[in-house]
């Protein structure tokens, strides 16, 4: 049914219909009430775009994880292997009991999760399984000599196998699909070429394999449709842009949210590779390369703490410091290197799983003026040329401990891509507490 629809929509594409409004009457998906063009829409999603990224930090996601994602970020000793089964036992298990009823199907099997607390995979009978997104929606991978089962709960979203043509504005997932060896499954991106720190991605897009799609908020319906798109992978920015959600999805084309930047252990968010191991076929790929990252992480186990206290943050265009909550998997990182980050009971009102805050620089000062070092979060703002560019976003920043005693920090803009590589920031951060040798580090840098 899918293929068919796509190609009705292709054929309504090649005959000049330029309507969005029309193209999707056409096709018999058209949403309520829905009258303005794809281009109106996508200009109404820049706008909450935008206001959106004055107030997010590092996650996609590009950003909100980048950082949210925003935009869009491991052999053990047995020691360290006891400590490692302690901490996942605070994961709380899915079970078969829990599994969704399908119809005609039966659960045979849970996935094995370790870190990560925002998703689940149930495995079911003739090849069928059943991606649980914690808060979100539930997702059921068919098997490509399968039939969708009869009488299926209409909440529940159908992922036809294979899955390929993806489009992936979950920009920070990207590294986990090329340590899959994967790339081949994606064909369209939010980013340019220019935009890539992982490597083989830059590479695939110019050689053409992987086209630039538009970015998350106006994206590039037409090619969507034109090049097959099975299934839309974002951040939870599209969360700010709910009408470009519902676009693509009116196109026939089911949208998965990464939830990844909302996991409170830096493992946590590279275990989402099991996710999409499972979309793919590729479990066995995606155990492998994440039990390597557990072990990098179990060597980092013996580090002590300094006492020495940190703020992880960037400046927004506002005036407004955004930091990350106390949950999050950032101060756990700092934590983990040997350092105490200074926002230690800063949460958010229940139910919002943001990983970052916004808070008037009032707030800020009163909490980081006396902090050992200040990490300037490069992921959204850019990295800093040196402490005068910090001084011009604030003038406070003067009366700063970190300031005054040349412990300023700045990551690199390709951190919130690295989710394969959590490990190398945690070894950064701990080279800065105790040697301060730039030469070690990977992501981060001092500013002068």
């Amino acid at each position: 049914m899918k293929n068919l629809y796509v190609k009705k929509c292709m054929a309504l594409l090649c005959a000049g219909l330029a309507g969005a409004s029309l193209l999707l009457s056409g096709c018999g998906r058209a949403a309520e009430g829905t009258s303005s063009s794809l281009a109106e829409t996508a200009e109404e999603s820049v706008v909450a775009e935008e206001a959106a990224d004055s107030s997010s930090s590092l996650t996609e996601d590009s950003s909100a994880d980048s950082v949210d994602e925003e935009q869009n970020e491991t052999a053990g000793s047995e020691a360290s292997e006891e400590e490692t089964t302690e901490e996942a036992e605070d994961v709380d298990q899915a079970s078969v009991e829990d599994a969704p009823e399908i119809p005609g199907l039966t659960c045979e099997s849970v996935m094995d999760l370790v870190y990560a607390e925002s998703f689940d995979v149930y495995y079911y009978s003739d090849g069928y399984k059943l991606i649980d997104v914690e808060g979100d929606r539930q997702f059921l991978l068919v098997p490509e000599d399968q039939e969708e089962p009869d009488d299926l709960d209409e909440s529940i979203v159908v992922l036809e196998q294979p899955l390929e043509n993806i489009y992936l504005a979950a920009t920070s997932s990207m590294a986990l699909f090329d340590a899959m060896d994967a790339l081949d499954s994606i064909r369209m991106s939010a980013l340019d070429e220019s935009g890539w720190y992982v490597e083989h991605a830059a590479e695939a897009m110019a050689a053409g394999d992987i086209l630039y799609g538009g970015k998350y908020s106006k994206p590039d319906y037409e090619m969507l449709i034109s090049e097959g798109c099975s299934i839309a992978i974002e951040s939870t920015m599209i969360l700010h842009s709910p009408k470009v959600q519902e676009m693509i999805e009116d196109l026939g084309i089911p949208v998965f949210i990464d939830h990844s930047s909302y996991e409170s252990h830096p493992l946590g968010r590279t275990e989402w590779i099991k996710c999409y191991g499972a979309m793919l076929d590729k479990e066995e790929a995606a155990e492998e390369f994440f039990n390597e990252q557990l072990k990098i992480i179990e060597q980092l186990d013996d580090f002590e703490n300094t006492g020495k206290t940190m703020a992880y943050f960037h400046i927004n265009t506002e005036g407004q410091a955004v930091v990350r909550t106390s949950s999050d998997y950032i101060p756990k990182m700092i934590e983990m290197a040997g350092g105490q980050y200074a926002f230690s009971d800063l949460t958010q009102e229940e139910g919002n799983r943001s990983a970052s805050m916004t808070i008037s620089m009032e707030q800020f000062y009163s909490v980081a003026k006396d902090a050992d070092y200040l990490i300037y979060n490069a992921s959204i703002d850019g990295a800093l040329k040196n402490t005068d560019e910090l001084i011009a976003k604030d003038a406070l920043f003067k009366d700063f401990k970190a300031v005054k005693e040349g412990n300023v920090w700045t990551t690199e803009k390709s951190l919130y891509q690295a989710t394969d590589t959590v490990g190398e920031f945690i070894l950064d951060i701990h080279e800065m507490l105790t040697s301060g040798d730039e030469s070690q580090m990977k992501f981060m840098a001092k500013v002068e």
